[in-house]
């Protein structure tokens, strides 16, 4: 069982605590290279407790490189310390399978992948005034590159590190399934709240997050893997940057769009949280073949 994965290896809550501490010096060493690039393109004074008008005095494509860089040493700590600290391998804070299923993970990227140009399709439809065409090819092929190079890698991060390393540190601790998905939602949702997007919608739209934590760690329990969360997370993230940008985003980027309405938060978590996760899930049900998925999530190990 994925959860319970890493008590076959006799581990205690206090080495995951060390871990974490360790990861936090990794991630703070990708974090330099992006503060010191601050400092060498900034031509005046800058609001320090601003993000995005410290963000936005680097050129888009070294800021999206410099952004994701931390993503990347994070992901390279989580290797070391379950390889070094945990006496695991990196498949096993993925998948409880034999092999890890890529299939499972490029399904959910091709279905939400799709689900969102829709989205996109029909706002602007029924919004154009809203989006302006930004299409050009040097920059947006560059943005496609490294979109396709290292978003996948940051969203692996998030996955490995919230549905994978903390989920299973949470389960040695709290024997059930139930306590590590409520705390690993929480804390993901938690880890958004100094986005930007924060500050144009309102703090509602940790709802937004803190769902998208349930239903990711939801698919993580019922399927046993994180193979589904990984392509749904790379998709969100990929189409998310390609698609549309606007000047109040965490990723601002040369994407096809840029937005200059006024967002709806409410018409954001309706979509996603009551219509859009629901039917995903429902499909990952039916191909997978998830019996009582319910069940097992509150089932006690």
């Amino acid at each position: 069982m994925f959860v319970e994965q890493a008590r076959t290896t006799n581990q205690s809550f206090f080495t995951y605590l060390i871990g974490i501490l360790i990861l936090v010096l990794f991630i703070v060493v990708g974090q330099l290279p992006l503060g010191q690039a601050i400092v060498n393109y900034a031509e005046g004074p800058i609001d320090p407790t601003d993000p995005v008008a410290l963000l936005n005095v680097l050129p888009s494509n070294i800021r999206l490189i410099l952004q994701m860089l931390p993503f990347v040493v994070g992901l390279l700590g989580l290797i070391f310390i379950a390889r070094f600290l945990h006496q695991q391998t990196a498949a096993q804070l993925i998948s409880s399978r034999v092999k890890i299923d890529w299939s499972r993970s490029l399904f959910a990227f091709t279905l939400w992948g799709i689900f969102t140009i829709l989205f996109v399709a029909i706002s602007i439809a029924a919004d154009p005034g809203a989006y302006v065409w930004n299409f050009q090819w040097e920059s947006f092929l560059t943005l496609l590159v490294l979109g396709l190079l290292l978003i996948p890698l940051q969203t692996s991060f998030e996955e490995i590190l919230f549905r994978g390393y903390l989920m299973q540190g949470f389960g040695v601790l709290i024997r059930n399934r139930w306590g590590p998905w409520i705390l690993t939602s929480v804390l993901f949702g938690s880890l958004h709240f100094a986005n930007p997007e924060i500050e144009e919608m309102g703090y509602g739209l940790m709802l937004y997050y803190i769902g998208t934590g349930f239903f990711l760690g939801l698919i993580t329990i019922v399927d046993e893997g994180l193979e589904l969360a990984l392509g749904f997370h790379a998709a969100n993230n990929l189409f998310s940057a390609l698609l549309i940008s606007s000047s109040w985003t965490a990723f601002q980027t040369d994407a096809l769009f840029i937005f200059h309405g006024k967002p709806s938060l409410w018409l954001e978590i309706g979509v996603s949280l009551i219509i859009c996760y629901p039917l995903l899930f429902f499909i990952f049900q039916k191909k997978y073949g998830w019996d009582t998925p319910f069940k097992k999530l509150f089932r006690t190990p």
